[in-house]
């Protein structure tokens, strides 16, 4: 069967776009030219004579064709961005032809030495690339072929040399989404803020303003010096947030020899840059933004930990039938293992992991204002405290399992179980899956679904995905896509382990700067145009600028998914089927059934009659050996179900609505689409191979080698999406919300990103300050001429009246950072309970302690 899958790193295509690390790496890209038939086709000139007794003998008719040889190869290994030049000598002259994707401008040899370059070339390994000359009598040359070469990416700038260490980071960190999403971001804004310091005209996100001042003169020499401080910067950055991680020792030695082979002294510590060092101006700038860290709202001191929220269910034991501790079925349950591994392969200790992220809308976001933001409070720890939980883009509740939304709820998580019974590739399903059948030309895409109809005619309840009707054609090449008919069954399995971001992978926000840095790779020199428009930029510009966007889009996209998830804190699949019983789901013959006598799931005595059954994926518990054994699809009874997933992880350690992935990935659909100013992947598609019987961890497989195919990025971010729903991870109203969020967070993450690099960016959002103010109880008088009195925490809610210079409130609630104020819940003298603020950050405070 060849190495175990999972043991190496996995590459999309040439790049170092890492999908599911658990699959064999796959090579660089090979291009296969296939030339049908290439023989040499002779042609004379025929025409008629008349002989003349004074007219000289006519010429021989000329039936012999161009000699051709090879004088120069392409040289190997180069970069993409590097012209690629060839040589080859023709004894006459004539028209070249070039057959293949090999091509360039000159088509007219000479007799002697022709020099040619060849058009961009993407990375990828050439070979059978010809070429042929006719001459001027239409004898055709036999075809030359041209030595096989390589073409690698284009040499990464030093922000991408960064970025590459950053992602290795976090594949060998814990697996917390929101938290990477921030690291990947505040990251990508040092490198930018040293590239926009040297550019003149851009404005910076941090550096140069308060809290990061700056004075002076930047550190001589250009080039050298961007180079060097962001080297300094995301060495210094990178060791400070990643000294937690359980690969810190891995990371460490990585980055100490990036160092060192870059040819720089780490143990340089100075911040002075004033004395003209780029390495101090990098150490400078990791400062600012790892103080910066500290008061940004996501309690980085408490590694990121929880400071009130508490589940409302007790833990759900997997093995165990049922739900168990469940007390409310509209709320996320965690689980209870003996063992957690996280996504990311590290254990868990105690075996039931916490909610990671339930309060990240305190988090200050890229592009998000508190006018997309609105404040909830509840008391949720139990301490009689009115917790504050602010969302961002609030899409509203989930449909309860109670009253009239409780068929919603009900059809959204039968959808899941069903669509768990197609993970069985013997079930004999063939599909249809490269672009020509699946995803949606840009314009074309049909309106996401609001109601329960829609949502029914949205997704194919019984045979698996959407209804999207695919492409024409390739708009690069005029032609129709390949087809590509697999097992549903191996199709579907492979969606779920590609997109899940399992062990060793950078987690969803990572998985989008790889597509990115993949799509680098593959666009020409002259293609590096921001928005598809203006100038070419060079290689760091490039890379800075959609580090930057890309990072704020991830950095927004999880604060606005995890502060749903922290408010609603919504059920997930594993609880909801288990819950099923035949008072609440319908029954569907053939998906789900009741239990009856005689039924093989009766069990002793008939213990298990008038229990729900369901046709489902059967679970890790029927797999001894992954490497090569399948579960399969049967009836199961429906609190035995699992998710597709390993035993020791089961499901995501937060609530389900929204989904994560989908607002992850509509963002950098939109985002990648944005940059580069055309939705379509390079070339009009992106590929990703997987190996049979390699590919898959959960289970043995796929049974066949299967590529996934998607001609535009919105396409791979639909795909993702669905990919959740046949895992077992989220249900279809999970989903279009992330994806409605993803549309809004990209298109104003875009738009900010675009105003600092032509220098109109507002000024720079301020991090949450350190609140060291009032108590609960606290009697404080307004210090201010009329305070505004309002039914919330925010700026958005009702103002109830304006209380006067020297009233007393007394405070009731502890103090939530939002919008730019610090907000204390009180009640007046009336004993009316509402909200006030402290202050803007640079006024006087509105309230002072009173009597």
């Amino acid at each position: 069967m060849g190495p175990r899958k999972g043991t190496n790193s996995m590459h999309w295509l040439a790049t170092r776009w890492r999908a599911t690390p658990r699959a064999q790496k796959v090579a660089a890209a090979v291009v296969l030219l296939v030339i049908v038939g290439a023989g040499a086709t002779i042609g004379g000139l025929g025409r008629a004579l008349t002989e003349s007794p004074s007219a000289s003998p006519p010429p021989p008719p000329d039936n012999t064709a161009p000699t051709l040889a090879e004088v120069h190869p392409v040289p190997s290994d180069k970069p993409a961005s590097v012209a690629l030049t060839y040589t080859f000598s023709s004894d006459e002259a004539g028209t070249i032809a070039y057959l293949g994707v090999c091509t360039s401008d000159q088509t007219e040899a000479r007799a002697g030495n022709n020099p040619l370059t060849f058009s961009f070339l993407r990375p990828g390994l050439y070979i059978g690339c010809t070429l042929r000359v006719t001459d001027a009598a239409g004898n055709a040359s036999v075809p030359l072929t041209i030595t096989t070469f390589k073409v690698n990416p284009r040499a990464p700038s030093i922000a991408r040399i960064w970025n590459e260490a950053l992602l290795s980071a976090i594949r060998i960190d814990r697996a917390r989404p929101p938290v990477q999403a921030r690291n990947l971001f505040h990251t990508s804004a040092a490198m930018y803020d040293i590239w926009a310091a040297y550019e003149g005209t851009a404005d910076t996100y941090l550096f140069g303003h308060p809290g990061c001042e700056f004075s002076g003169d930047l550190p001589p020499g250009r080039e050298a010096s961007q180079r060097e401080a962001i080297s300094f910067a995301m060495y210094r950055l990178i060791n400070h947030r990643f000294s937690g991680s359980p690969g810190l020792e891995q990371t460490t030695a990585a980055v100490d020899k990036l160092m060192a082979d870059l040819g720089y002294d780490g143990t340089d510590v100075s911040t002075d840059y004033s004395t003209g060092s780029a390495a101090a101006l990098g150490n400078y700038v990791a400062q600012c933004y790892a103080n910066y860290g500290l008061r940004d709202g996501s309690n980085e001191e408490g590694l990121h930990g929880n400071l009130y929220y508490e589940p409302v269910n007790g833990p759900l034991q997997p093995p165990l039938p049922g739900t168990q501790e469940l007390v409310d079925l509209d709320r996320w349950q965690p689980l209870g293992l003996e063992v957690f591994v996280d996504q990311a392969g590290n254990v868990v200790p105690g075996g039931a992991p916490p909610f990671i992220g339930a309060e990240w809308g305190n988090v200050t976001p890229f592009a998000m204002t508190s006018d997309d933001m609105t404040t909830y409070h509840r008391d949720s720890n139990g301490d009689g405290v009115a917790d504050a939980f602010n969302v961002y883009h609030d899409p509203g509740s989930p449909p309860s399992h109670l009253g009239n939304t409780a068929e919603e709820f009900w059809w959204n998580f039968a959808l899941v179980a069903k669509w768990s019974g197609q993970l069985d590739p013997s079930d004999g399903v063939m599909i249809a899956v490269s672009p020509a059948n699946i995803g949606t030309d840009p314009g074309d895409e049909r309106p996401l679904p609001t109601t329960l109809a829609e949502y029914r005619a949205f997704y194919d309840s019984d045979n698996g995905g959407d209804r999207s009707a695919g492409h024409s054609v390739n708009p690069n090449t005029g032609k129709p896509y390949a087809p590509e008919v697999v097992a549903r069954g191996d199709y579907a399995r492979i969606l779920a382990e590609f997109w899940a971001d399992g062990p060793s992978s950078e987690t969803p926000p990572g998985h989008w700067f790889t597509i990115l840095n993949y799509v680098t790779d593959q666009l020409p020199p002259d293609g590096l145009r921001f928005g598809g428009e203006g100038p070419v930029l060079d290689d760091l510009a490039w890379d800075v600028k959609s580090y930057f966007t890309l990072g704020g889009g991830m950095h927004d996209a999880a604060i606005a998914a995890w502060s749903v998830k922290g408010w609603y804190d919504f059920v997930r699949p594993i609880t909801a089927i288990r819950a099923m019983d035949t008072s609440n789901v319908p029954l569907e013959p053939g998906f789900i059934e009741r239990v009856e006598a005689g039924d093989p799931l009766a069990g002793d005595g008939g213990v298990n009659i008038g229990k729900i059954k369901i046709r489902a994926w059967r679970g890790p518990t029927v797999i001894s050996d992954p490497a090569g054994e399948t579960a399969g699809a049967d009836w199961i009874l429906a609190e035995n179900w699992w998710p597709y997933q390993r035993p020791t992880f089961v499901t995501p350690p937060f609530a389900g609505y929204v989904s994560g992935h989908s607002t992850y990935s509509r963002t950098g659909a939109d985002i990648l689409t944005a940059i580069t100013g055309d939705p379509y992947f390079p070339g009009g598609l992106g590929e990703f191979k997987t190996a049979k019987n390699e590919f898959l961890v959960f289970e043995d497989g796929p049974t066949q080698d299967i590529t996934l195919q998607w001609a535009t990025y919105r396409d791979a971010a639909d795909q993702c999406s669905l990919s959740r729903i046949w895992g077992g991870i989220h249900p279809p109203f999970d989903d279009i919300p992330g994806r409605r969020i993803g549309t809004i967070v990209a298109a104003d993450a875009f738009g900010l990103a675009e105003r600092y690099f032509s220098g109109t960016a507002p000024p720079p959002r301020a991090a949450t300050p350190a609140i060291i103010g009032f108590v609960i109880g606290d009697r404080l008088r307004v210090n201010t001429d009329v305070l505004n009195f309002r039914a919330g925490a925010s700026t958005k809610t009702d103002i109830l009246r304006g209380l006067t210079r020297g009233e007393i409130v007394t405070v009731t609630s502890d103090p939530v950072y939002a919008g730019g104020y610090i907000w204390y819940g009180v009640v007046d003298a009336n004993n009316q309970g509402g909200f006030v603020a402290m202050g803007a950050d640079d006024t006087t405070p509105w309230l002072e302690l009173g009597d």
